[in-house]
């Protein structure tokens, strides 16, 4: 499954500059790149992760359009943009720097339209419930807990619902009930620190997803090549681009890993969600595999790197034979046995 991110925020974030860095960056694929030295793959094909640049929202709905929330509709993630730097340059918007106040405007463009659309099928349901049909019902009262919380000016990702009721939303999208994570688009010096905006938004969060990323510093590291990239990054006092950390955030956010195939012909990541079996991965390959799964040869990452083949780790006591139930680990190396 490809990673699809959609990059949400107020005009004059930065949010562009971010998605551009990005796109002319690849996140480290760590393994891949070095198990080729063992396998000679012919190719190596790393995990997919797509970003959507959106345009800038802005405060009272102007810009946002049916056609831009559509699109907002279609990813399984946001990465809103929080513009958390100074420079009188470059106008916000509201006429000042405030992070947590853009978060909320942001936040509130989205609520509006949830609202609108959670209670358009309120309405519908409402002249099925005559039928005295029981699902009718609970949608009903399902659909009523998420336009409390929507006109309680709160994402419909904090209403109580269990999880079994959430198909009663399923088909209308609702933009605040999606996975988001926060970027802090801050200026060269506050890069590895952060500054007071950071601190602010931080506190505002209470613990959610955000990191801190410097766009303009970001995306001129792009535009290096591999060798002065490093250094670049040195010079900066930074461990890794910006973008590692942000793929590694969504997977985090939305819950999922990577498990590998390697082989001569082909060395592969392939995304799968955490607690998914052997069964449901190896169906990420190919329906077949899960059909006619019979085992799963496993071993991981490390261990193929450290003892540098698979027959090595096989004398070391590493290879395992795994049946239907296992649960596959980030970084394991699987071999699917199956019969159709």
């Amino acid at each position: 499954m490809a990673l699809n991110c959609g990059i949400i925020g107020l005009s004059n974030t930065g949010k562009t500059t971010i998605f551009n860095c990005i796109s002319n960056t690849k996140a480290e694929i760590g393994f891949a790149t070095k198990s080729n030295i063992i396998s000679h793959s012919k190719r190596i094909v790393p995990a997919t992760v797509e970003i959507v640049d959106l345009p800038g929202l802005s405060k009272g709905g102007q810009g946002v359009g049916n056609k831009l929330l559509a699109e907002v509709q279609t990813v399984d993630a946001l990465i809103h943009v929080l513009r958390c730097f100074d420079d009188p340059n470059v106008p916000h918007s509201e006429g000042s720097i405030d992070p947590v106040r853009d978060m909320e405007l942001v936040d509130l463009e989205l609520q509006v339209r949830d609202l609108d659309l959670v209670t358009r099928k309120l309405q519908r349901i409402e002249k099925l419930l005559k039928n005295g049909d029981k699902d009718n019902k609970r949608a009903f009262e399902v659909l009523t807990i998420y336009k409390e919380v929507l006109e309680n000016m709160q994402n419909a990702r904090t209403a109580n619902v269990p999880e079994e009721d959430k198909k009663y939303i399923q088909d209308i999208q609702l933009l605040t009930v999606k996975p988001i994570m926060y970027v802090c688009n801050v200026d060269d010096a506050s890069a590895l620190t952060g500054n007071k905006y950071t601190e602010a938004v931080k506190a505002a969060l209470h613990g959610e997803d955000m990191i801190i990323l410097a766009g303009k510093l970001e995306s001129e590291i792009a535009e290096l090549d591999e060798a002065d990239r490093a250094l670049f990054m040195e010079d900066a006092g930074l461990t890794e681009p910006g973008v590692n950390k942000l793929v590694r955030l969504a997977y985090s956010t939305l819950k999922l890993q990577s498990f590998f195939t390697t082989g001569p012909d082909e060395t592969r990541a392939w995304t799968i969600h955490v607690g998914d079996t052997a069964p449901e991965a190896a169906g990420v390959i190919h329906s077949d595999l899960q059909r006619g799964f019979i085992r799963a040869e496993v071993m991981s990452c490390e261990d193929f790197l450290h003892y540098g083949s698979e027959q090595a780790v096989k004398e070391a006591g590493k290879f395992a034979v795994e049946g239907k139930n296992y649960v596959v680990k980030d970084g394991d190396i699987i071999n699917i046995r199956f019969n159709v």
